[in-house]
């Protein structure tokens, strides 16, 4: 049996930033639109939830197709901090004990995408070999 020697980090990347950007259109979704689950209380436009709200799904969604993948991701790696330092951390240093976990992963997450772009499957390629 012969073991493919073919890089498949470029591609790998593509499948992060993918299942990133679907998981984290959830919780916009989740905000403005009530789906998959109502959150807990009706979002207001202005306030810290609303604009994350958007954010999220907005973000999400232009990640998910690999559309402006590193400005974005830069601003969305910033969102998670931020929302890691107000909500979490006042909790508790650990992040397990905040439940800040998330919040840091996708805050990485977001700014690795932000340095190594949205990979071979993004709209950002195609516009680039276009």
């Amino acid at each position: 049996m012969k073991i493919s020697t073919t890089n498949w980090a470029p591609q790998l990347l593509s499948v992060m930033r993918i299942v990133a950007g679907f998981l984290f259109v959830e919780h916009g979704m989740q905000k403005w639109l009530a789906f998959p689950l109502a959150g807990p209380s009706p979002t207001v436009l202005w306030s810290l939830s609303g604009v994350a709200g958007v954010l999220e799904l907005s973000g999400g969604a232009l990640l998910l197709i690999g559309l402006f993948t590193r400005p974005v991701a830069f601003v969305l790696s910033g969102l998670m901090a931020f929302a890691y330092f107000i909500a979490h951390e006042p909790r508790g240093f650990w992040p397990i004990v905040n439940r800040g976990e998330l919040a840091a992963l996708y805050c990485f997450v977001f700014l690795y995408l932000s340095a190594a772009g949205g990979g071979p499957w993004s709209v950002d390629r195609w516009m680039r070999r276009s």
